[in-house]
């Protein structure tokens, strides 16, 4: 078992895999790291209280987009869809987005972007980021995408 997976065994992060997240999640906003890597804030769906952590973003044709790279299960997947889409991300600077999810038959083309982008995240996908898209269709079902949109975008979505 490699390091990356024993952090997250079980899909959930251990207690060093928290205070690093925690770390990362506070460095990311800071906007000092990569603009790719971002700060999440979401309510939590229980607590309401502001739940922090890193992610790293993705840009597919022009559209931004976050992968839950530990499948649908995890907590700040299911805290973004009590939240109806509504956070925060940080990279410098806060900006309030929605977080639409995207269907598992458009996933695919994100999902290899993502894997791309995140080497770490490859410890948790069952295939490699030159596999065939008809590999991460095979798999996208299990690992939920989200489609950033901006409150100025949101605003005028019809």
């Amino acid at each position: 078992m490699s390091l990356k997976t024993w952090f997250y065994r079980g899909g959930r992060p251990n207690r060093l895999a928290r205070l690093l997240d925690r770390g990362t999640a506070a460095l990311y906003a800071l906007g000092v790291a990569p603009n790719r890597l971002v700060r999440l804030e979401v309510a939590g769906r229980r607590s309401g209280r502001t739940v922090t952590l890193p992610l790293v973003m993705t840009v597919v044709d022009g559209e931004r987009y976050l992968v839950a790279m530990l499948g649908g299960n995890v907590n700040w997947v299911r805290n973004v869809r009590a939240a109806r889409g509504e956070v925060v991300l940080r990279h410098g600077r806060r900006e309030r987005v929605r977080l639409d999810e995207v269907t598992p038959k458009r996933r695919a083309q994100v999902l290899k972007a993502y894997l791309r982008r995140a080497p770490n995240a490859k410890a948790h996908f069952p295939v490699g980021k030159d596999a065939p898209l008809a590999e991460f269709e095979r798999v996208a079902a299990e690992y939920p995408v989200f489609r950033v949109v901006s409150n100025d975008t949101a605003g005028r979505a019809g």
